[in-house]
Parts: C-alpha cells; structure tokens; sequence
C-alpha cells in the first residue's frame, strides 16, 4: 500500500480545485430551480449524477491509465445514474420530501437562502470530498495495467450495486401493490437487513476505494469510504429514515428486533437454513 501523498501533483490539485468549482455551480443552479418549484428535494436526484459527472470530469481532466480511466468511469456512471433515475421515478408527481418540508417550515420566511447552505451547497462539498477516490485512481498514469486491486474493487462494487438496486426493486414492487400499504416488507434482501440498498450503496463506495488503492497514495482516501458508511448509517440514512417508521408502520418494531439495521445477517430467532 503505497501512502506518497497524491495531491503533489500539480495537476491532480487543480483538478480538484476546478472540480469544486464545478460542484458549487451546479448546487447554485439547483438550489435556483428548487427556489423556482419550492422543492429541495432535487437535490437528492442529483446526488448520483453528480458523482457521474465528476467522474467524466476527472477523466477528461486528467491523464490518468486509460483503461482504469474507462472501468472506473463506467462503474460510477452506471452507479450514479441508476440511483438518479430511481429517485426521479420514485420522487415524480409527489410533494416535498419530509424532510425538507420540515426545515422549510422550521425555517420559515429566511429558509430560501438558508437552504443554499444547509442543503445544496453542504451536500456539494460532501459529493467533492466522498469523490476523492475516484479523483486519485483516474488521475495517476501508474500502475499502467490493471491489478488485483482493481479486479477485486470491481467484485466489490458488483456485490453492493446488487444489493442496493434489487433491494430498491423489491420495495418499489412491494409498495406499488395496495394491499401492502402499511406494511412492512420483510421478504427478500430486506429479511437479512432493515437497509439493503443504503448498505449495498457504503459497499459500492469501498469498492471505489480499492481501486484507488492501486494507484499511488489511494490509500489517503480511506476517508471517503468511511464517511460515506457513516452518512448512511447515523446521518441521512438508517438513522433520519427510522425516526418515523416505528411509529407510521404497525409491525416495525418487530421487525427491528429481528432484523439487523445495516449488516446482512440471519434474522433472530430464526433456525439455520
């Protein structure tokens, strides 16, 4: 593991300048249009097209090995752009995510600016930072082939894109059934954990990692993984989602008894299959 700091190379640092740059202009854009719909919750589909943009960015940017450039670009486009077009299909034709309706009341009449910051522009230097793997493989030319460390970020990222998208699709064909209103899917992915598309989504992120591992300083970025697993886990994931469910879903806390937060594993009180 080599730890020869990455951010030497001129190049690389203006990358990331200009790529922070990007980030704040598309969140000020956004952050216009969301004024215009009295909607945050756009930012959320962005979340993923974001990290897809980046990752062209840095690509086109840099002079990275061009067959790393080309799987990782490709791996985090096919991610990222899954993930908006879910949250675009599922988000169409309803009202403000709770969430931000909540602040926005809180907030009351100053909320139209505090939510420049409190959400579009905090959520763009968290993309910019969580995007620092991605930075550092596609921008170093050496290793010039491709490793075991990548190969084995590829599986990595195979096993937590599995998850997170066929967890989605169950809950999206679990909720469009009426008769399941009010219930709790507890079937599938989502019998083995509470969460397995915000789990699938952390596993991705250290696939990510492992191919910047392979290139020189990547290992710097473990803080990305980690912080995203983090976010996921007590921030905007697991933890935000669960406030309500105990209360809104007759039978959750049940199943949260049973049934791990995060981790895959055998449901309590259940025999080995």
């Amino acid at each position: 593991m080599d730890w020869s700091w990455p951010f030497a190379d001129p190049a690389t640092l203006a990358a990331a300048g200009q790529a922070l740059l990007l980030v704040v202009a598309a969140m000020s854009v956004l952050w216009l249009i969301s004024l215009l719909l009295r909607d945050a919750s756009i930012v959320d589909v962005f979340w993923g097209a974001g990290f897809a943009i980046l990752a062209l960015f840095y690509a086109v940017t840099t002079d990275g090995f061009p067959a790393r450039q080309l799987l990782l670009t490709a791996l985090v486009v096919i991610w990222g752009m899954r993930l908006s077009l879910h949250i675009l299909r599922r988000n169409a034709g309803k009202p403000e995510d709770s969430r931000y309706a909540a602040w926005r009341v809180a907030g009351g009449e100053s909320y139209w600016w505090k939510s420049y910051f409190k959400v579009f522009l905090l959520q763009g230097v968290l993309m910019w930072l969580i995007a620092m793997p991605l930075l550092v493989a596609l921008a170093s030319p050496v290793p010039s082939r491709l490793t075991l460390l990548d190969a084995l970020g590829v599986v990595v990222w195979a096993i937590g894109f599995l998850f997170e998208s066929i967890g989605e699709a169950q809950l999206t064909r679990f909720r469009a059934d009426p008769a399941n209103h009010g219930r709790v899917l507890q079937t599938g992915l989502w019998r083995y954990t509470r969460h397995p598309n915000y789990f699938g989504d952390a596993v991705v992120w250290w696939g990510y990692f492992l191919i910047a591992v392979a290139v020189p300083g990547g290992a710097w970025t473990i803080f990305s993984p980690v912080l995203m697993t983090f976010l996921l886990m007590r921030v905007s994931g697991v933890t935000l989602l669960e406030e309500g469910l105990r209360e809104s879903k007759p039978g959750y806390a049940e199943y949260v008894t049973r049934t791990s937060a995060f981790f895959p594993r055998r449901p309590r009180g259940t025999a080995v299959l």
